[in-house]
C-alpha cells in the first residue's frame, strides 16, 4: 500500500502582537475574564500582511525544512476564509510568489476545518498518483473580519499561517501487526508514516451559527497606506463582520470533535489510548478540555498555543504542529490525531503516523 508523509513543516505571524490588555482599553472586557472563558492571552494581528505573503513565507520554511524546491511542487492547496481578493485564487498567488511553477493550484474554503479537508484533497491526489508531492497552507488575516468593538468576538481571533509539505512515499508497504499501526516489512520494521484514517462532515443546516461577509484589512492597528477605511460602511452594520453563536458552537464542538475522532480512530483500526498527541483546532481551552473528558484521554496529550496566537482558523493546526515539530516534541512513529471544527458547520479529524 503507498502511503504519505509530511517531510516539512513551516509558519508565519504577523509581527504585531495584541495583548489582553490592550483590548482592555477598546471593549468592556479584562484580561481575567478572557481568560478564564477561552485561555487566550494574546494574539498576532495583520498591519499589513496579507494571507498571500503569509502563506509564502510559512511555505517557504516549509520546503526548506522539507529539502524541496519550489519548482519541484506539484501540488499547492491553500485553505482559507479571508482572501484579499477573490480572483486570483490564493494559491495561484503563492505559486508565483515562490516559484512553484509545475504546480496545479487552487484554494480550499471550510472555515477552521480548512487545513484539514486539504490535506485530504492532497492525499487522495497522492494516493491516485496524480501528484507526488503537494505543499498545503492554511491561512488566514482574520483581524480584517472581526469588530473590534464586539468584546464576544474580537478577543477570540488572530492572523497567521502554517504550511506542510507532504510527498508520496516511494516504496511500497504491506499491513501487518506492529504495535497498532502499518509498519514495513523490511530490515527494522519503522511505523511506516501517513494517514492511516480519517473523518470529514458538513452540516449545512447550521451554517447560520457562525458566519461573516468580506471585507478588506480596516482595523485600528493597520494604519498603513494598504489599509483602507471603508467610510461607506454604516456604524451598526455587522452582516461584513464574523458574527458567532458561541454557545452552539460550544455545543456543537464538544459533542461532535470527539464522535469524529472515534471515527477516524475506528477507520484507522486503532482506540484513544493508542494516540501520542491529539492536535487540535485552537479555539478555546475549554473545548480542548471538553473533547479530552470525553474521550477519557489524558489532558497532557492535547498540546495548545491558544494561549499566544488565538484562534487562527485554518492556520490553527498547521501551526502548532510546525512549533510541536521545530521544537522535537513529534518523533519517528509517534501516532498523532488532528482535529478540527468550524463554520459550514464543517468538522474533521485523520489519524496519522509521524
Amino acid at each position: 500500500m503507498r502511503t504519505i508523509r509530511i517531510t516539512g513543516t513551516g509558519s508565519a505571524l504577523p509581527g504585531r502582537i495584541v495583548t489582553n490588555k490592550e483590548l482592555e482599553q477598546m471593549v468592556e472586557t479584562s484580561d481575567e475574564w478572557i481568560r478564564e472563558r477561552t485561555g487566550i492571552g494574546e494574539r498576532h494581528v495583520s498591519v499589513g500582511e496579507t494571507v498571500v505573503t503569509l502563506a509564502s513565507e510559512a511555505a517557504r520554511k516549509a520546503l526548506e525544512q522539507a529539502g524541496k524546491r519550489a519548482e519541484e511542487i506539484d501540488l499547492i492547496l491553500v485553505a482559507t476564509c479571508s482572501p484579499e481578493q477573490y480572483l486570483p485564487c490564493c494559491a495561484c498567488r503563492v505559486q508565483a510568489d515562490i516559484g512553484a511553477v509545475n504546480a496545479l493550484a487552487f484554494d480550499v474554503n471550510a472555515a477552521c476545518s480548512g487545513f484539514l479537508f486539504a490535506l485530504n484533497t492532497a492525499d487522495a491526489y497522492l494516493r491516485m498518483g496524480l501528484a507526488e508531492n503537494a505543499l498545503i497552507i492554511g491561512s488566514e488575516v482574520l483581524s480584517k473580519l472581526v469588530d473590534w468593538t464586539d468584546r464576544s468576538s474580537c478577543i477570540l481571533f488572530g492572523d497567521g499561517a502554517g504550511a506542510v509539505v507532504v510527498e508520496r512515499c516511494k516504496a511500497e508497504f504491506r499491513a501487518v501487526e506492529y504495535g497498532n499501526a502499518l509498519a514495513e516489512t523490511e530490515e527494522k520494521r519503522i511505523p511506516a508514516a501517513g494517514i492511516l484514517g480519517r473523518a470529514l462532515h458538513s452540516d449545512g443546516t447550521g451554517g447560520g451559527v457562525l458566519q461573516c461577509g468580506a471585507r478588506e484589512l480596516t482595523t485600528p492597528y493597520a494604519r498603513t497606506s494598504a489599509a483602507k477605511t471603508d467610510q461607506n460602511q454604516p456604524a451598526n452594520d455587522r452582516e461584513h463582520y464574523i458574527q458567532m453563536d458561541g454557545q452552539e458552537v460550544y455545543r456543537f464542538a464538544t459533542r461532535r470533535v470527539p464522535q469524529c475522532i472515534e471515527e477516524a480512530l475506528s477507520d484507522a483500526g486503532l482506540a484513544v489510548p493508542d494516540i501520542d498527541m491529539f492536535v487540535l483546532h485552537q479555539a478555546n481551552a475549554r473545548i480542548i478540555d471538553a473533547v479530552a473528558k470525553r474521550l477519557h484521554a489524558d489532558r497532557k496529550k492535547f498540546p495548545t498555543n491558544l494561549e499566544r496566537v488565538g484562534n487562527l482558523s485554518s492556520a490553527s493546526i498547521p501551526v502548532l504542529l510546525d512549533e510541536l515539530h521545530r521544537q522535537g516534541k513529534l518523533h519517528r512513529g509517534d501516532r498523532i490525531v488532528l482535529a478540527g471544527f468550524g463554520a459550514g458547520l464543517t468538522i474533521g479529524a485523520c489519524v496519522m503516523t509521524w
